[in-house]
């Protein structure tokens, strides 16, 4: 038995296909094969010996209304890409996925650099982003994770990424993780203040006001919110001990279609598929709201129930109801992707006669980038005026911006994607900018 678990713990850190399984639990993990990670070539497995060792899940987020004030607060930009653990013993270098999968052959133009710059044997959490046009570009991140190591290939050339470090877990032989998120901030300035692109250290301060402009100014960069970090807080893997604050608009969809909830064929409403008008009359998908209780989910089916019949006959997305449909040049709410791992994404077609308002954080390109809240139904409303030109245009902020400062003499001369000089900032500075 014991044979056998090594085998497909090997077998499993040595694939370099797009896994569906998750990592074993490390209680079922044979002691002297907890250390291991893939080497920065992709290619091999050997031993190592970090104070922190993977598989651990990174430190989650709570959400909140709005920035907690007092001096208790360490605030940081919130990042919108793929969450990272960078684990570096020497040679071997994982970049570790959120849920504990290797990322190391979707993003190979970092492992260099992370090999080059990092300290020699560290654990750092980060985020992994694109940026295109001054802005953060999470669709085309997206597109990286590909089964095809040649499309890998190029578009880390067309498109390199670049990864945002901002928590500390280890360091040589010490454990940082019981340490004050203060002093893991302060040790973590220290070790990257020399870094160079890919490699940034997210700007942080203290000052509720400085983060209050971040949070209305950045996201025109495309900037998920704002974090909250409690200064004396330790690091708690997969436990919700920070704090976000994101973005929120309403919205007027037409409610075109719905899938069933898991489990729940003909008795309960998973989520609702939502569309928009464009500029010539054709009904986008623009995604979907969920979140209810299970009360609400058999209310749906009921309320639903008229809106069902007939509905594929005049529908604007009926092609994409046929199994032969090949239409790849329109998202279909239906459709199969790297992304859905297989599961059910079937949907019910309802005549496009409803309005729904919903809640959402923010558009990535013409669709939501995140779930969308339902808040109620709008009967006073006419699907034809659910169109685009409701939603609010956020301004261009370009990227330099979130690194500049004014007063504070510049710690570091650090490019930031575009090639122009820019600041990490610092916690703790008194600066009449705020910027610290």
């Amino acid at each position: 038995m014991k044979a056998t678990l090594i085998k497909l713990w090997q077998r499993y850190l040595s694939e370099d296909r797009v896994r569906q399984a998750e990592i074993p639990d490390r209680d079922y993990i044979p002691a002297r094969l907890r250390g291991l990670v893939r080497s920065r070539h992709g290619n091999s497995v050997e031993s190592v010996d970090l104070p922190v060792n993977p598989p651990i899940l990174p430190m989650l987020a709570k959400r909140i209304g709005e920035l907690p004030t007092g001096r208790d607060w360490i605030f940081e930009p919130k990042w919108d890409g793929f969450r990272a653990l960078i684990f570096r013993d020497r040679d071997e270098i994982l970049i570790q996925s959120r849920d504990a999968k290797s990322l190391n052959r979707y993003f190979p133009e970092l492992l260099e650099p992370l090999n080059a710059q990092l300290p020699a044997r560290c654990v750092l959490d980060g985020e992994i982003v694109v940026a295109k046009n001054d802005g953060l570009d999470f669709e085309e991140l997206q597109l990286r994770i590909h089964p095809a190591a040649s499309r890998v290939k190029l578009l880390s050339r067309q498109s390199p990424a670049s990864i945002v470090f901002f928590d500390l877990l280890c360091e040589g032989n010490r454990d940082w993780r019981s340490e004050p998120f203060e002093q893991r901030r302060k040790k973590l300035e220290s070790l990257l203040a020399s870094a160079v692109p890919p490699i940034h250290l997210t700007p942080a301060t203290r000052e509720p006001n400085v983060a209050s402009d971040w949070f209305r100014r950045f996201e025109g960069a495309g900037l998920d919110g704002v974090m909250a970090k409690p200064i004396s807080g330790a690091y708690q893997p997969d436990k919700r001990v920070m704090f976000k604050v994101k973005h929120e608009r309403d919205c007027d969809c037409v409610v075109a279609g719905f899938r069933w909830h898991k489990g729940g064929d003909g008795t309960a409403i998973g989520s609702l598929l939502l569309g928009l008008f464009d500029d010539s009359g054709a009904l986008q998908h623009v995604g979907v709201c969920a979140s209810f209780t299970q009360t609400k989910r058999r209310e749906l089916v009921r309320f639903l129930t008229p809106y069902r019949h007939d509905a594929l006959a005049d529908h604007p997305w009926k092609s994409w109801a046929e199994p032969a449909s090949n239409d790849a040049t329109q998202r279909m709410p239906g459709g199969q992707s790297r992304w859905s791992h297989g599961k059910d994404l079937s949907w019910e077609p309802l005549r496009p006669e409803l309005v729904a308002e919903v809640a959402y954080e923010h558009m990535q390109g013409t669709r939501f980038r995140h779930m969308a809240q339902f808040r109620r139904w709008r009967t006073d409303k006419k699907p034809r005026d659910c169109t685009y030109e409701q939603l609010e245009v956020v301004p261009p902020h370009e990227l330099k911006a979130i690194f500049a400062g004014t007063s504070e003499p510049m710690r570091a001369q650090v490019p930031f994607f575009d090639a122009r000089s820019l600041r990490h900032s610092r916690v703790g500075s008194s600066s009449g900018s705020g910027v610290s």
